[in-house]
């Protein structure tokens, strides 16, 4: 009898065990993993080859790992990939839209960094005085609206705020219905404001009741300070302008082009910028204007790109090139950069309608190095990764093996 409860015994024991064994896989499974993948505006290369079950350095470059969370790789959804907010950022994931793209024979332009002169702001004297202190002083400084640019001592100014205080004063103290204080106090505030003086100096001035011999000029603009056209010292007029800023988040590229090639480019097109002094660094730009006037001396024509400067890396004055379709061929196409190619064939990485991303195998065509074109795999308005692909094709292979091509359709 106690054999048989001894066997039984052991006979449930080694069942919850292989039970629970295919759990803790599955739970090993589920767990993250560390690689290296592309950070921007970094120098490195990625390696998405490295898998790492701890945290630390890429054996290769020694870069900090970063760590990538499994989704799970059961049923249907095997070739899908999720990432969480941070991973698509700290990956870099950028995608675009599949449409009709030119992609003739390519051609490099020569081009020069400007600033963005639709961003261009202008702060300009309100009122006449002489400038006591500047606490903005050098090109090149950061200025925020509601940051003080300059004190101004101003008779015109001193006069308005004793009317406004005296208003206050009568308003407080002599109570005749004959005269409305409260239009007189409205009048003297509206009349500040116009001068340059806020909401909160206002309510300062009449908490105090005394009148300071210089005010305090708070910026209405932002940006990065361009030109300070006054010193300390000097008599200001009213219009004069007292400094200028820029936006250096966005920046105009401008090159020339032969007049017989003006028309193979319209606005909105897609270009490829790169810098030399940003070790060849390319970023896609968009055509902003292609002017309708030729130069009379050389009879070349001017064409504007716009390319996004969230990190303010790109500087005005540098050097860049243009690379752009030129024959005028267009097809639906796909970014370059887009597409993964082996010894199976190539595949784009699509943003599914969830939020996940799928790999599918496509027929490119002919192209430049900026678009290729797609005979088939793909419809237009699918969207497709332009950047961070090769870190879901390394979860992919590391979730699903190396043969994760095999079974994808064209």
């Amino acid at each position: 009898m106690n054999k048989i409860i001894l066997l039984a015994l052991i006979f449930a024991v080694l069942f919850t065990a292989c039970k629970q064994k295919p759990q803790q896989i599955s739970k090993a499974q589920s767990k993250a993993y560390y690689t290296n993948i592309f950070i921007p505006n970094s120098t490195c290369s990625m390696h998405p080859q490295v898998h790492e079950e701890k945290p630390g350095n890429c054996p290769i470059c020694g870069m900090k790992l970063i760590k990538v969370e499994l989704t799970g790789s059961g049923g249907s959804n095997s070739d899908k990939i999720i990432l969480t907010a941070t991973q698509l950022a700290l990956a870099g994931i950028q995608t675009d839209t599949v449409r009709d793209e030119n992609i003739g024979n390519e051609k490099t332009l020569t081009g020069t960094v400007t600033t963005n002169e639709n961003t261009a702001a202008e702060l300009s004297a309100r009122i006449a005085g002489r400038v006591q202190q500047l606490f903005i002083r050098t090109v090149g400084e950061k200025i925020a609206v509601g940051q003080p640019v300059y004190s101004i001592y101003s008779e015109d100014l001193q006069e308005a705020e004793k009317e406004y205080l005296l208003a206050k004063q009568q308003q407080k103290m002599l109570h005749n219905p004959d005269v409305d204080y409260g239009q007189l106090i409205s009048a003297a505030e509206n009349k500040m404001q116009l001068w340059g003086l806020s909401a909160a100096q206002i309510k300062n001035l009449a908490a105090s009741g005394k009148v300071s011999a210089t005010t305090t000029v708070l910026s209405k603009i932002g940006g990065t300070v361009t030109d300070i056209a006054v010193h300390e010292g000097d008599y200001v007029t009213e219009g004069m302008t007292i400094l200028k800023t820029q936006t250096l988040n966005n920046l105009w590229i401008e090159a020339q082009l032969y007049a017989s090639d003006a028309g193979n480019y319209k606005e909105n097109d897609r270009v490829s910028v790169s810098f030399p002094d940003m070790s060849g660094q390319v970023i896609i730009g968009k055509v902003e204007f292609v002017n309708p006037e030729l130069s009379e001396a050389s009879k070349v024509d001017l064409i504007r790109v716009s390319v996004p400067n969230p990190q303010g890396l790109i500087r005005p004055g540098m050097l860049a090139y243009i690379s752009i379709g030129g024959s005028g061929v267009r097809s639906l196409a796909v970014p370059a950069s887009a597409i993964l190619t082996d010894s199976k064939g190539s595949k784009v990485w699509v943003k599914n309608a969830d939020g996940s991303f799928s790999p599918k195998m496509i027929t490119p065509g002919l192209g430049n190095s900026n678009y290729v074109q797609v005979i088939s795999g793909l419809n237009a308005g699918a969207i497709v990764v332009t950047n961070g692909a090769y870190l879901l094709n390394s979860e992919d292979i590391f979730k699903n093996g190396n043969d994760n091509m095999a079974g994808m359709k064209m």
